[in-house]
């Protein structure tokens, strides 16, 4: 019994000190609870720092000879966008309804478009672009890069060598800088401006790759240009923009892409851009020297491929030079008595090693002016004076 009362007053009291712990820990816990009928002042709000305004455009020696390029360059690039009116009669689904295939015709005119680049290189408006840009077109609207949009009007082009010049009405207008393509060589940093799938001034960059392409090896054999070839991406829309130097000079005209290619472009040098523009500008016309032979660069798998066709005609002895494997009939080298089989050593008194040389020698040259060609056939040297004629166009 004395147990039983030992134990019943322990249980209890352990009762009564949890008891009074957890009124205590109570009360303290509620320390931090307002009183009845108190507010809490409102919580201040974090101030975000304001927005900043875009950056303005960094001073030029801050930035990359990349950016100074595109920034010196840029407002002188435009877009060119060209259409062309087409008219065809169309029956009106109303007529054709009730009466047929033998309904009232109506004419309905149609706008095909095209966009490319292209420079200004004279403050007063004038515009340097490629001819295809602008081929066929009966307006072409000129849109800057400040947003200014004007109506061009052709001034002329020369499809030969694939440049054309178009005048916009504005005065004081930036204009690019002119550079020297003579001196580049393959490693050369190049930048291409222009505006490709319609995406403004945009600016790739990239190298020379190669000076001195040919026609024939960039995949356009009626043009007579010596091109230059850049890795820079160059995509549609890039014609006629402007191929710079490192020290955002023009040294070329963008054109020429390859469609079966990635990573090559091609541009014409700006020394022969500007010599036909210059033309254009003044006669509104380019007449280039014409000779009126076929030719191809010797070399010893060249000569065997001669030598085993069925086609020609010839037996070559020769390894090297410029070989004349057709004469056209009544042509200005038909009348100075050229053949097929002639070698051709020296045009103008220069040496000439391939056939790109000859071709470059005849374009210096003056219609109708006397020009001395030699060359060797069947082991002698022979001088033949020849008068270049006017190189013949297909519209023409």
């Amino acid at each position: 019994m004395s147990r039983s009362i030992k134990q019943f007053g322990l249980y209890f009291g352990l009762l009564v000190l949890g008891g009074t712990v957890g009124l205590t820990a109570s009360q303290y816990l509620r320390q931090d609870d307002p009183p009845p009928n108190v507010r809490l002042s409102p919580i201040e709000p974090i101030q975000l720092p304001e927005s900043s305004s875009p950056p303005s455009t960094p001073p030029l020696e801050n930035t990359s000879f990349i950016a100074k390029a595109a920034q010196t360059v840029g407002p002188a690039v435009v877009r060119l966008d060209a259409a062309r009116i087409v008219s065809r009669k169309e029956q009106k689904p109303f007529y054709r309804r009730f009466f047929g295939e033998e309904s009232p015709e109506s004419e309905r005119r149609r706008v095909r478009e095209g966009s490319g680049s292209g420079f200004i290189f004279s403050s007063d408006g004038l515009i340097l672009t490629n001819a295809h840009v602008i081929q066929d077109a009966d307006e072409v609207q000129v849109t800057l890069k400040d947003g200014r949009s004007f109506e061009g009007v052709v001034v002329g082009d020369d499809s030969v060598t694939d440049v054309a010049v178009i005048k916009i009405e504005a005065q004081n207008l930036p204009t690019v800088t002119l550079g020297n393509s003579e001196h580049i060589i393959p490693g050369d940093w190049a930048i291409a401006i222009g505006n490709p799938l319609g995406l403004n001034n945009t600016v790739t960059i990239g190298i020379i790759s190669a000076i001195g392409r040919s026609s024939s090896q960039v995949g356009v054999p009626d043009k007579r240009v010596s091109f230059l070839q850049t890795d820079a991406a160059i995509n549609p829309g890039n014609s006629g923009g402007p191929l710079l130097n490192a020290q955002g000079e023009v040294i070329g005209v963008n054109t020429a892409i390859r469609a079966n290619a990635e990573g090559l472009g091609f541009a014409i040098p700006i020394e022969k851009a500007i010599r036909i523009a210059n033309q254009l500008v003044t006669t509104g016309k380019v007449d280039h020297p014409f000779l009126g032979i076929r030719m191809v660069t010797l070399s010893p798998s060249v000569r065997k491929e001669i030598n085993e066709s069925s086609s020609i005609d010839l037996a070559v002895e020769a390894e090297t030079g410029v070989l004349v494997v057709g004469v056209i009939d009544q042509s200005p080298a038909d009348q100075a008595g050229f053949r097929e089989g002639d070698i051709i050593l020296k045009v103008g008194g220069e040496k000439v090693e391939n056939s790109i040389k000859v071709q470059q020698a005849v374009e210096d040259s003056t219609i109708g002016e006397d020009l001395k060609v030699i060359i060797d056939r069947n082991r002698n040297r022979k001088t033949l004076t020849v008068r270049p004629g006017k190189f013949p166009l297909d519209d023409e």
